[in-house]
């Protein structure tokens, strides 16, 4: 017979998210595919002893993607979504969201042959993540780049 668990569910799983962005003719995005699923999703993981938020992120961006750049060390917001775990259940994920300008891509790193790597206009990233939170941060972010870039302004 089969136990049912009386522990209560636990709370929301806190992660960190880099938003990769380029300025070449105009605003990229780069967006990553998750391994489980194969959607494409902001290379994201969880805390890590001993580091800020924004250096975790730009490390599952490392690992996740291969890219390097200058992050940002405030979270520009954050998004929801229901993580799948091993055992089939999901946890409710808040992810804080990082601005990572993206300098270059290492010819190898730990998660490549694992995931897709690819960059998309603003308006096509936003659309091909699932979250609807996430699609309006990365189409206002990507908004306020234009902008900055149009005017001859800093994002900062």
């Amino acid at each position: 017979m089969d136990k049912i668990s009386t522990r209560p569910a636990p709370g929301p799983g806190l992660q960190y998210a880099a938003l990769p962005f380029r300025r070449d003719s105009g605003v990229s995005i780069l967006l990553v595919t998750s391994r489980e699923t194969g959607r494409w999703v902001l290379p994201k993981g969880w805390p890590m002893k001993g580091r800020k938020p924004c250096d975790a992120a730009a490390q599952e961006a490392l690992e996740e993607a291969g890219i390097v750049g200058r992050i940002e060390s405030q979270a520009i917001g954050f998004y929801r979504y229901d993580k799948r775990l091993p055992d089939g259940s999901d946890r409710r994920c808040v992810v804080h969201v990082y601005p990572l300008e993206v300098e270059g891509q290492r010819k190898r790193w730990r998660e490549q042959g694992q995931r897709t790597v690819r960059w998309f206009p603003v308006e096509e990233a936003a659309a091909a993540v699932k979250e609807p939170e996430l699609q309006d941060l990365i189409a206002v972010f990507g908004h306020h780049l234009s902008a900055g870039a149009n005017e001859g302004g800093s994002t900062d």
